[in-house]
């Protein structure tokens, strides 16, 4: 059994353009910044965000140039620059706008699409750049180069890049009507999941995911199949997901020590629970699933509208 994934994942849609050539055309982009706006994340990666877009100020009132630390994050559909700085928030500039301070977790699944992709992109930069501040060569100390897309060593020339974690994610069903969630140690009673693990290195997704499984739950999986990613910032993962075969007869165990109970759900239970809310919710079911901003949710929605 195959399937598709019915939407694309929350925090992987596009919603402005990148323009990466004027991360090296400084002319251009000093050019902008009259008229740019600027994204403000605080130390908690939160943002302000009234109507389910971002709260975006006049760059402006930083000065007549971009600040050293500012990241570009590209261009809207008018044309205007946006950059992002980590600093306090600051309450919109017309009174009479109703703004909250909500971090990506909480307010993924209202976002626009061009507020996803701004705040996905700058929490991923600003938190690499809080900890990218020495060369892991020399341990000297770098500076922010290219709009904030890499950052350099002076004294040797040594550039470094933002640095991503690569993870699968993968959802795995029997071929019929079945399919495995699990609970991590950590997580409340009735919390499940799909199942997920970082590659390693000289290890492709598809190896990452039959390994990764049989580490947490003990299963042969076959037939592994690619779905769709989607960026994780927190810090600074990029998920990549995937669905599997297994053989609900296979026992369960838990190897690693991550997974502390799993179990295979109907289809029916599945969507019972996906009509009951997420975890967020107050549901009194025995099985709360991810919240929308997660791929996972994307890939258990899809899976349980299959006919």
């Amino acid at each position: 059994m195959s399937f598709t994934l019915r939407n694309i994942p929350l925090l992987s849609r596009v919603g402005a353009d990148r323009a990466d050539t004027l991360r090296t055309d400084i002319d251009a982009a000093i050019a902008g910044w009259a008229d740019a706006l600027v994204l403000r994340v605080d130390r908690r990666n939160q943002v302000l965000i009234a109507g389910g877009s971002v709260v975006l100020g006049k760059a402006a009132g930083l000065g007549d140039a971009p600040p050293e630390q500012a990241v570009f994050l590209g261009r809207l559909d008018d044309g205007r620059h946006v950059w992002a700085i980590r600093g306090a928030l600051e309450a919109p500039e017309d009174p009479t706008v109703e703004s909250e301070v909500l971090d990506l977790r909480r307010a993924g699944a209202i976002f626009d699409d061009a507020s996803a992709q701004l705040v996905s992109t700058a929490t991923a930069l600003l938190n690499w750049h809080d900890n990218a501040r020495y060369s892991p060569v020399d341990g000297s100390p770098t500076k922010s180069v290219k709009a904030g897309w890499s950052r350099l060593n002076p004294d040797n020339g040594h550039e470094e890049f933002p640095r991503i974690d690569p993870a699968v994610i993968c959802l795995v069903h029997d071929g019929h009507d079945r399919a495995v969630l699990a609970r991590q140690a950590v997580w409340p009673e009735r919390l499940f999941s799909i199942l997920a693990g970082f590659v390693e290195a000289g290890e492709s997704f598809e190896a990452c995911v039959v390994r990764e499984i049989a580490e947490e739950v003990g299963l042969d999986v076959t037939d592994v199949q690619y779905l769709g990613s989607q960026p994780w910032p927190f810090p600074r993962s990029l998920m990549v997901g995937f669905h599997a075969l297994g053989d609900p007869e296979q026992p369960f165990a838990f190897n690693d020590g991550e997974i502390v109970e799993a179990h295979w759900f109907t289809r029916t239970e599945i969507r019972d629970a996906l009509e009951s809310g997420d975890w967020s919710s107050d549901s009194s079911s025995r099985l709360l699933l991810p919240g929308s901003i997660s791929i996972a949710r994307e890939i258990i929605e899809s899976w349980a509208a299959l006919d």
